[in-house]
């Protein structure tokens, strides 16, 4: 699903350059849970934007579906995150003046469904989140686990091939995370391939496969025995 060998990235200080990412190499394959930990300057955000088609690699090569992702400009890489790729942030990043279903259907309008269809898939998605009842309510009436729900199921209502989640849990207190956990996890059960940035190592044992970056090098790449997350 996801191959990237020999990534390196460089940003322009002046005269200088800074070397962000230094030779990445890892795949995942479809169906994996990952998580993504690293201090901060570990370059975790940088390749998370690289993954995300957000920041191009400055060498290296990034497959994604099969798609070598090169020379791309804004709108085949717009193209290729609205049909590829979800994205759930710490921030939640909903739309205030939108309820949840407006919310949820917004990806859909991107790629041309009529009303009455966006409609219909973004409620199963509610439902599939556990928040049917609330589809006309304003992130403003949404307690947190709620909004990160709701951005969930955004990023999902569209089948993406590989969700990214950035801090997903990050604003959230224990036992609302252990439930966005969950949700993911169930997720992942159903075949989602899902990768999770974080820096908390609690959270990270929930999934299945952990990658661990240091100062843009990758020092640690291994499977474990995943913690189920318990909701009480």
């Amino acid at each position: 699903m996801i191959k990237i060998k020999d990534i390196h990235k460089y940003y322009k200080m002046g005269k200088s350059s800074l070397h962000v990412l230094k030779g990445i190499n890892f795949n995942v394959e479809k169906g994996e849970l990952v998580a993504i930990m690293g201090s901060s300057g570990s370059g975790k955000s940088t390749l998370l934007n690289i993954l995300g088609l957000l920041d191009e690699a400055t060498e290296g090569e990034y497959i994604l579906n099969n798609i070598p992702i090169e020379n791309l400009n804004e709108t085949k890489a717009a193209n290729y995150r609205n049909n590829l790729l979800g994205f759930v942030f710490q921030s939640f990043n909903l739309i205030n003046y939108k309820n949840a279903l407006e919310n949820v259907a917004l990806p859909l309008y991107y790629q041309g469904l009529r009303k009455k269809k966006r409609q219909q898939i973004a409620i199963e998605y509610l439902e599939k989140v556990g928040l049917k009842d609330w589809a006309t309510h304003l992130p403003s009436e949404l307690s947190g686990g709620q909004k990160q729900r709701v951005a969930i199921a955004r990023a999902i209502a569209s089948q993406p091939k590989v969700l990214l989640a950035d801090e997903p849990t990050g604003a959230l207190d224990t036992k609302t995370s252990y439930e966005v956990m969950k949700l993911i996890q169930d997720l992942n059960e159903e075949g989602n391939t899902i990768l999770v940035v974080t820096h908390e190592e609690d959270i990270a044992n929930m999934c299945k496969r952990i990658v661990r970056l240091k100062d843009g090098v990758i020092t640690e790449d291994k499977k474990i025995k995943q913690v189920l997350a318990k909701v009480d």
